[in-house]
Formats: C-alpha cells, sequence, structure tokens
C-alpha cells in the first residue's frame, strides 16, 4: 500500500501522507490541504470521518465491539479494578502500583473540601434547576476559589490540579443531589473508599447514626463509573479538548464538558430512557404494543437505549453491566413498575428477529438508567452520574492535549449564505 493518497482538484494533483496507528487505523494527513491546494476545504458534518487529534488515551473499534483505556481491556478493568486505578492509568498512562494508588487516594481526600462560598451559590439556584446546569455552573464557578493558572510544563503543578478536582467533584456531585431531594449538604467520611464515600455523600439521611454500606451497589457504582470514564473523542470530550485548546484552565474547560453531556443525544440518554419507561407505563406498560411500534418506520415513537451510533455490532460495556443490573435488582428485591417494563423490553429485544438481525441489543444507557432508578437516585440525575464517571476522562484528554502543545481548535466552515450585496437605506418617515 502507498504511504500516499493523491487528491485532484481542478487538474492538480497533490499528496498527503497516510499515517498509520498502534491499532493499523489509518488517517490521511490533510493539515498542509488549504495551502497546498489554493485554499480548497474538506466538509464532514458532524466530523464523523476527520480526526481532531492524535490520543494514546482511548482505543475503540465499533465494528468488533473493542473498547481499551491505555491498551487494558474495558472488560478486565471492570473485573479486576476499582474506579480509581482506572483513574490513574487513563491520565497518567500505567495503572498505579500500591504505593502511588494509596498516595493518589489520599491527595485527593486532602483536597476534598469546598470553600463555603461556593454553597451560597448552589443556594442561590432554585430548587427546580436541573442537576447538570447546576453542576457546570459549581465547575466553573472553582475557578474563582482556584484562581492560580496550572503550569502545564511543571509535573507537580499537573498533578496538584488532578487531586483537586478528583476531590472536590465528587462533593459538588453529591450537593447536587441533596439540594434537590431537599437535605442538608454534607462532606462525607474521608475514612471510606472513594465510591463508597460518594454513596454516603449522596444517601446519608440526617437522622441516621451509622450509614450502612450495601456492597452489591458499591459494586455497581463502581463498575458504572469504569465503563464511563473515557470513549474517545465523543462530543463532550472533543469540547474539553477545544475549549483547552485556547489555553482555558482545567476547571473551564471540564464545565463546557459538563454541558456537552447534557443533552439528549450525548450523555443525556440514560434519563431518556427512564422517560419513555415512564412514558409507556402511562400508556397501560404493553411491552409488546411499544416493541411493534418501534419496528414501525412511519411511528414517530423511538425506542431509547437499544444499539449505539458507534458499536456495529454489540456494546462492551452494555454486557458488564447487565450483570450488576441483574445483582443489583436481586439483592434490593425492587416491585417497580417501570423496572419491571425496562426487563420486559429487554427481553423482547433479545429473542426478536427484527432487533436480534440489526444488533439492537440494550446498551450501557439502558442498564445505567435502571440501576440508578434501583439505587433511589433520582432521574435528572443520572447524567450528573455520567459526568462524575467521565471526570478522569475528561482530564487525561485535557492533559494530553496541554502536554502535546496541540494548537488552538479552528474547524473551517463552507459559506453558503448571500454574496456581496450593496446597503439599501430604509425610507424613513
Amino acid at each position: 500500500m502507498s504511504d500516499k493518497a493523491t487528491l485532484e482538484i481542478n487538474g492538480q494533483k497533490n499528496e498527503f501522507a497516510i499515517i498509520k496507528g498502534t491499532e493499523n487505523e489509518l488517517a490521511i494527513d490533510i493539515s498542509s490541504l488549504r495551502s497546498a491546494s489554493g485554499g480548497a476545504i474538506t466538509l464532514d458534518p458532524g466530523y464523523k470521518n476527520t480526526g481532531s487529534c492524535e490520543s494514546g488515551i482511548t482505543f475503540l473499534d465499533g465494528e468488533k465491539g473493542i473498547l481499551r483505556y491505555r491498551g487494558y481491556s474495558i472488560e478486565e478493568l471492570a473485573e479486576k479494578a476499582d474506579f480509581l486505578e482506572v483513574a490513574y492509568a487513563l491520565i497518567f498512562g500505567n495503572l498505579p502500583n500500591a504505593e502511588q494508588l494509596h498516595k493518589f487516594h489520599s491527595d485527593i481526600k486532602t483536597h476534598s473540601v469546598v470553600d463555603d462560598d461556593v454553597k451560597k451559590i448552589l443556594d442561590a439556584f432554585p430548587k427546580a434547576a436541573h442537576p447538570m446546569g447546576v453542576l457546570s455552573s459549581l465547575t466553573s464557578a472553582l475557578t474563582a476559589f482556584n484562581p492560580s493558572s496550572v503550569n502545564v510544563d511543571s509535573e507537580e503543578d499537573m498533578y496538584n490540579s488532578v487531586v483537586r478536582i478528583l476531590g472536590k467533584f465528587p462533593i459538588l456531585v453529591a450537593w447536587t443531589m441533596r439540594k434537590k431531594k431537599g437535605l442538608p449538604l454534607y462532606y462525607g467520611d474521608s475514612s471510606l473508599g472513594y465510591v463508597e464515600n460518594v454513596l454516603k455523600m449522596m444517601f446519608k439521611q440526617p437522622h441516621e447514626e451509622k450509614y450502612i454500606q450495601n456492597p452489591i451497589l458499591v459494586n455497581a457504582l463502581d463498575k458504572l463509573l469504569i465503563l464511563h470514564a473515557d470513549h474517545e473523542q465523543n462530543c463532550s470530550t472533543s469540547t474539553v479538548r477545544i475549549v483547552g485548546s485556547s489555553h482555558a484552565g482545567l476547571f473551564a474547560s471540564l464545565s463546557a464538558g459538563i454541558s456537552a453531556l447534557w443533552g439528549p443525544l450525548h450523555g443525556g440518554a440514560n434519563q431518556a430512557v427512564l422517560e419513555m419507561l415512564e412514558a409507556i407505563k402511562e400508556d397501560g406498560g404493553d411491552t409488546k404494543k411499544y416493541m411493534a411500534k418501534a419496528k414501525d418506520k412511519s411511528d414517530p415513537f423511538r425506542l431509547m437505549g437499544f444499539g449505539h451510533r458507534v458499536y456495529k455490532n454489540f456494546d462492551p460495556r452494555a454486557k458488564i453491566i447487565k450483570v450488576a443490573a441483574d445483582e443489583v435488582l436481586g439483592d434490593l428485591g425492587i416491585q417497580d413498575p417501570i423496572l419491571d417494563i425496562a426487563k420486559g423490553l429487554e427481553q423482547e429485544a433479545l429473542k426478536d428477529d427484527y432487533f436480534v438481525k440489526r444488533k439492537l441489543y440494550p446498551n450501557v444507557d439502558f442498564y445505567s438508567g435502571i440501576i440508578y432508578r434501583a439505587m433511589g437516585i433520582p432521574t435528572e440525575m443520572f447524567t450528573v452520574m455520567f459526568a462524575l464517571g467521565r471526570l478522569p476522562g475528561w482530564i487525561a484528554q485535557w492533559r494530553e492535549m496541554r502536554l502535546r502543545k496541540e494548537p488552538i481548535g479552528r474547524p473551517r466552515q463552507l459559506y453558503i449564505g448571500e454574496t456581496e450585496r450593496s446597503f439599501i437605506p430604509i425610507k424613513k418617515r
């Protein structure tokens, strides 16, 4: 195979290098296209065929159902690692040894205090405010209480900024939910593990002397956070990188990523699943009726939580989290018509030829929504939990982008507006 690609424009041939990644992916380097071709650009709405960067963080092969963080398979990480180990690997490149992990967790706990003035900002939000809007605002507000810019050439500065946000972000998540539920704010327990502390901060009731951890819920949340930790150059991750490319700080870049994640086509998908299940319940709960509607191309109904725009075969994360979902529902023994409808849709889809042939299996959003509901997390908080899991991935991508000294993001456009025209003054009365 040639190591060059040839593009002919108006009779002029231009050659561009073909670059091969470590997993044999191919990319045509068109960085010199405009200068070489007299101003021509490529047009790729949604950037579906455009690589915005070179990255060593996450490898994803949607055709084969492969997802790896730093070379480690998602299946092995979900089985053997905990969330902090995965966070460390994503951010710093390798899984930590025991000493590194202990220091990492200890340093995170050291930075787990949020300035009291942040509480005042939280208090200013109405109770009806969407948690993602609250979280994005509070994350951006952290900049005001940590005004010094990060020296990206200093390993110490970079490390301190990482542990600082990993320490404070779970508190913002928990406070956001407690505000929603009308509970007093709580800082948590520094003697607990990272995920255990998240659960305690979210769910401890004022009257409880001791919060009892459920190991099945801890395990399920740990796995969910791992599965959501990174997913290559998706909408929110690309947002973090392009905002960071202007040399905006880490907190501001993360706030932008949270806002991008908010949308129902991205992180809001698991919330959309529960809203769909609620609608089916209100209409009588007939799963067969809605499976038929999903197959009817003339029907506007859309089955949320099935299939994936990247994974064309199966979502490897869904296989992992389905087991955790079954464990959570089995352990809690919850009687909930919404969860019954979810299991009914799952069973119908797994045996229906229409869905099987099209590989429209339940995805990670479907199962994560079920788990979060069973745990007692409000539907509006689902995307916030997604953000908590995605945090180390965003940090890793921001850090990589800055260390590689990538240029500021500046996409081009193809102008389709009016050509030059004259201004005609209106006749004033």
